[in-house]
């Protein structure tokens, strides 16, 4: 069902659920922070719709840029009540750091990020049976960067250090090329934040997330491991917040994609009432937000639904 335009025309159909589209297409890729949940709550329409696709015979794999391996997102999803049977997979960008970092073997890293994305390098160990030693950065050979180390950093604490990182051409492995997430209310920097100033000093930066191939690749891998057979490229469907990381991503690949418009853009594109509240869909913002991306997905949505 398309909703009605708030003001103006819409550059694009406004969806109000997927339900009309879901004969046209045996799987998804859907994003999860800004789609799925918010960080602090799973949305229930949202995993809703998730589910009733499943209950139709079809796939649901959910494509994150988290810094960290599937089985702390697993358990994530879990502690915010995403209820069981919304989704069939995960595959996480930092699922695919790890195939990076092993590329590596043992040679010393420096990490950039918080302590608790230290799991990454376990798991590591539990797959492939490499511990790569934590360095210093005037020690390591290359960086891995999950993160900041506080959530309340911007990427201007790092000028010194990325300097540094360019003076002996290190490579710089960004596990999230997001460059920021909300959480609740609250925007706290990424990797990707990092790995743009990084790339301005003209740094090597090696991207594990979207909008980049290797997680794409590993998607469509564990969709057709639970689809039973490789689905055709045209009947896979990609929803994101991200215009840059899901929207460009996807298109990329030849994908359909639908844009939400609530997740990390919502800032512009629903300006707030004079409530503080979130405001309705802009729609000139989203034409302006289109173009400075020059992407255009099939369709947007305020919200998944069904």
């Amino acid at each position: 069902m398309i909703e009605k335009p708030v003001t103006g025309t819409a550059p694009l159909p406004v969806l109000s659920g997927i339900a009309g589209l879901a004969d046209h297409y045996d799987v998804i890729l859907s994003d999860i922070w800004g789609v799925v949940h918010n960080g602090r709550e799973h949305f229930a329409e949202a995993c809703a719709a998730l589910r009733r696709f499943r209950e139709m015979g079809k796939t649901v794999i959910l494509v994150t840029n988290a810094p960290r391996p599937h089985p702390p997102v697993l358990k994530q999803l879990a502690s915010l009540g995403v209820p069981d049977g919304t989704f069939d997979a995960v595959v996480t960008s930092g699922d695919v750091t790890l195939a990076f970092i092993a590329a590596h073997g043992l040679s010393p890293l420096y990490h950039i990020g918080p302590v608790r994305d230290h799991a990454l390098f376990e798991i590591l160990q539990e797959q492939t049976g490499l511990k790569p030693p934590l360095a210093s950065l005037e020690e390591a050979e290359y960086v891995v960067c999950t993160g900041l180390f506080d959530d309340n950093e911007t990427p201007d604490d790092y000028a010194a250090s990325l300097a540094a990182m360019r003076t002996r051409n290190m490579e710089f492995i960004s596990a999230n090329p997001d460059i920021v997430v909300h959480v609740g209310e609250r925007e706290i920097y990424c990797s990707g934040a990092l790995a743009q100033k990084y790339e301005a000093l003209g740094g090597r930066v090696s991207q594990a997330g979207k909008p980049f191939a290797p997680i794409y690749d590993r998607a469509m891998e564990l969709a057709a491991k639970h689809f039973g057979k490789a689905p055709d490229i045209k009947r896979v469907l990609a929803i994101g917040d991200g215009m840059h990381t899901d929207i460009g991503g996807a298109i990329s690949r030849g994908l359909d994609a639908i844009f939400v418009t609530t997740g990390i853009h919502r800032v512009e594109l629903h300006p707030a009432d004079g409530n503080g509240r979130t405001g309705p869909l802009d729609l000139n913002a989203l034409k302006n937000l289109m173009a400075a991306h020059e992407q255009k997905p099939m369709a947007a949505m305020t919200k998944l639904a069904w």
